[in-house]
């Protein structure tokens, strides 16, 4: 499979947590512990196939990582985890452009499935 995820979530025993959970399916996981280090990773690393972040993190927040990907012209699949079920939140989020939003507490197979679902997707229209 070879699919590559960049985790961007500032809790760390979050992160560590989804990591291992979408390492189990077989995807090479990257992680950032906030926006900035996952700008960071994004522009080092070539062929991300998804991206799952946190809306709340240090330094900026996941809606503006969706935002300036977009800005980049990058088309990664992003799906976006948030405490805040707000409405506005979540419409913000897939304005920006996110593809999937998942609401805290969440079990991490729900995720596992969601990212498998997005990459399906996204799979299916660009491949």
């Amino acid at each position: 499979m070879g699919m590559k995820i960049l985790v961007a979530e500032d809790e760390p025993l979050l992160r560590r947590l989804i990591q291992i959970r979408l390492e189990k399916d077989g995807y090479e996981i990257l992680t950032a512990k906030n926006g900035h280090e996952a700008i960071e990773v994004i522009t080092k690393t070539d062929d991300i196939d998804l991206i799952v972040t946190d809306i709340l993190m240090p330094f900026m927040t996941g809606l503006e990582l969706v935002s300036i990907l977009k800005s980049m012209n990058k088309t990664i699949p992003i799906i976006v985890l948030s405490s805040m079920s707000v409405e506005k939140t979540v419409l913000e989020a897939f304005r920006l452009g996110a593809n999937d939003f998942i609401t805290k507490p969440f079990s991490p197979n729900e995720l596992a499935a969601r990212v498998k679902r997005v990459l399906e997707e996204v799979g299916n229209t660009t491949k």
